[in-house]
């Protein structure tokens, strides 16, 4: 069938720059860095067939850790400086905690992050030193790590897939904060859910490239404004959430639509990832992380977008900076201290370390088929055997 175009404009041709589910995603840099993803999500295991997720361990859930107040302003602390480390696998690489938006309509509802980390400012050495032997501080994670946001990451073969909230890369060892406005995603599924956090960190036991107990400090909350919804929406439906390899390279979903939407807009979000050596047609390193991908999106049969997942801008988040105090690089990037410069700055696989993985976000109205059962697909050409991308999609409805 012929290939329909994705009217997205510069945010098609751009696609960092394009907004997340509902609204802008941005982050900042706190002191001195900001925020991103980086390796493979580990958190789940992928049914390809039906683009569902499931883990590989149960998963504790907690409890609801605030509430808001009916029709008040709200602020919910989903976790509290919370010990986020890879020394027990996935057990202490995440934690589910259960949440509660209450009533719609929301007017603005915003997924607060705040990252915080024991490898930097350098002074921090003098209280806490390397282990003898060691390079670096026992606590700290010195790498660039992929972390996300997940609502109701399901459990069992079968369940829905989550729907993720907001995917970044950790910077090298810096702090980080991270907006994202979920408003759209809050209206359509108010009420109670269980948020998953994660960040894929691994200690290093030697302490020579991380820390031999390395880890983060996250703290997470939601901040609500009660009113009247910005727009419409009448579903937001979570297509594909989880890792995809070769063999799921490929993958189709079938997904229905409430009757009476007039607009539909696709959220995709992808970044490679893995260690695979195979270098190979379009690779400058490692697959999936350096190699250069098209990726094809269709829906109800006809492909309606193609493009390269792949980013050049990784250098703007490099400031080179001089370090007299005797601990750590002689020099380092502001936004990624505990980066080797070159990495920090090489082209990736649509991310960058201290960045948000931005998703392609467009209108596919025109692209759907009539009735309320349709079909969306993703293929990514010449995945590597030992390389992985990650991979979620979501599209909303929209009323007048």
């Amino acid at each position: 069938m012929a290939a329909r175009n994705l009217s997205l404009g510069a945010c098609l041709s751009i696609l960092a720059a394009c907004p997340a589910s509902g609204g802008e995603t941005t982050a900042s840099t706190g002191e001195p860095a900001t925020t991103t993803t980086t390796s493979t999500t580990t958190a789940a295991t992928l049914d390809a067939s039906t683009g569902t997720t499931a883990p590989t361990t149960d998963a504790p859930t907690g409890t609801t850790t605030g509430a808001p107040v009916d029709r008040e302003p709200f602020s919910i602390q989903v976790l509290d400086n919370a010990w986020i480390t890879g020394t027990d696998g996935w057990t202490t690489q995440h934690q589910d905690i259960a949440f509660d938006l209450g009533a719609a309509p929301f007017s603005k509802v915003t997924l607060i992050v705040d990252l915080g980390t024991d490898c930097y400012p350098w002074e921090n050495w003098q209280a806490s030193p390397p282990p003898p032997g060691q390079s670096w501080p026992a606590s700290c994670d010195a790498f660039d790590r992929t972390m996300g946001f997940i609502s109701d990451p399901g459990g069992d073969p079968g369940d829905p897939p989550g729907f993720e909230l907001l995917r970044s890369i950790t910077p090298f060892g810096g702090p980080a904060h991270l907006e994202a406005d979920i408003t759209d995603y809050a209206n359509a599924h108010p009420g109670e859910h269980v948020l998953r956090s994660y960040i894929n960190t691994w200690p290093d036991g030697a302490g020579k490239v991380s820390g031999s107990a390395g880890g983060w400090h996250l703290s997470v909350r939601i901040e609500g404004q009660p009113g009247p919804a910005p727009r419409e929406v009448l579903a937001a439906v979570s297509l594909f959430a989880g890792d995809v390899g070769v063999d799921g390279a490929t993958t189709t979903v079938p997904f229905s639509l409430p009757a009476g939407f007039k607009k539909a807009e696709l959220v995709y979000t992808v970044s490679g990832h893995g260690g695979a050596t195979d270098n190979s047609g379009g690779c400058i390193g490692p697959a999936e992380e350096f190699c250069k991908r098209k990726h094809h999106i269709s829906l109800d049969g006809a492909v309606v977008t193609s493009f390269e997942a792949w980013r050049t801008d990784c250098g703007e988040l490099c400031t080179i900076t001089d370090n007299a105090l005797g601990v750590g690089p002689a020099k380092f990037c502001a936004e990624n201290p505990c980066g080797a410069i070159a990495s920090v700055q090489a082209a990736r696989a649509n991310w960058c370390p201290g960045d948000l993985v931005a998703p392609l976000r467009g209108p596919v109205t025109s692209a759907l088929g009539a009735g309320p059962d349709h079909e969306f697909q993703f293929a990514i050409d010449k995945v590597k055997e030992g390389g992985s991308w990650t991979v979620s999609a979501a599209i909303y409805a929209y009323g007048p």
